[in-house]
């Protein structure tokens, strides 16, 4: 079974059909799904989806383009709502210059708050980079001299460089549809380069639908179609990427629990 270890259920996107989610997902081989926060002031309505069903997870922190709405929002803020039992990680945080919402300083101020929260909490961060490679693999090797923390640098479309950075720090990278696209041929080499024991996959639902459909509006089921092509690029079976990066995820999202799919197969 898979894990959809990235996307957003509380969504406007998902209010016509939110219910039926998790059974095209189950039905998809899509056990779990960590649905990710965007703005800590919103965290109610994620742990709500959480605790609807069991194999929902989620996350707590603010995203790069809304940290200008949170900038009064503290680490002990961050630590208190992640005691969640259904809380798995911190995030998604990080540095966004493609759209350059907020300035640079304020990003990094935000980012190192919510890594601070990941090291109080023992809980992995969620990351975001967006045309930042070189000050995003600064600010990670920065923090990390002040202090261990686990991560994962999520929707991975950055390049080479920043991978191996990652990499070199513990972290895992996740693929989204994006690694589908036919012009990702970048995308699919540092997947293909990277240890199988480190690789997640996600949806970014609502976003970036995989091939075979691109254009249309993303959903927990269709990571299956990403993890199909990650096989491809790993050379390993379909089997072996849902086992091995179920595994991985467990391994980064401590606090997940077995799906209840899972136990029933058993």
């Amino acid at each position: 079974m898979l894990i959809d270890t990235h996307c957003h259920l509380d969504f406007p996107d998902f209010d016509a059909d939110r219910a039926s989610l998790m059974q095209r997902a189950r039905s998809a081989g899509v056990a779990r799904v960590i649905t990710i926060s965007t703005r800590v002031k919103r965290f109610s309505s994620i742990a709500a989806l959480a605790e609807s069903d069991p194999d929902i997870w989620c996350t707590v922190g603010t995203h790069p383009l809304q940290v200008l709405d949170e900038t009064d929002v503290t680490v002990d803020e961050l630590v208190e709502r992640a005691r969640h039992p259904k809380c798995v990680a911190i995030g998604e945080a990080g540095l966004d210059y493609h759209y350059d919402r907020a300035p640079h300083d304020v990003q990094a101020a935000s980012f190192r708050r919510q890594i601070e929260a990941a090291r109080r909490t023992g809980l992995p961060i969620v990351i975001h980079a967006r045309d930042a490679d070189d000050d995003m693999g600064d600010l990670l090797e920065d923090e990390m001299s002040r202090g261990a923390f686990a991560a994962v640098l999520h929707c991975y479309s950055s390049g080479p460089r920043l991978a191996r950075r990652g990499l070199d720090l513990g972290f895992y990278l996740s693929f989204s549809g994006i690694l589908t696209f036919k012009s990702s041929h970048e995308i699919r080499q540092i997947a293909a380069d990277a240890p199988l024991d480190r690789l997640l996959v996600e949806t970014d639902a609502p976003f970036l639908a995989p091939v075979p459909n691109r254009g249309k509006r993303n959903e927990p089921a269709y990571v299956a179609d990403t993890a199909k092509v990650l096989a491809e690029v790993k050379g390993v079976s379909l089997a072996e990427i849902a086992e091995q990066t179920t595994k991985n995820a467990e391994r980064l999202f401590t606090r997940l629990q077995p799906a209840r799919i899972a136990e029933a197969a058993e």
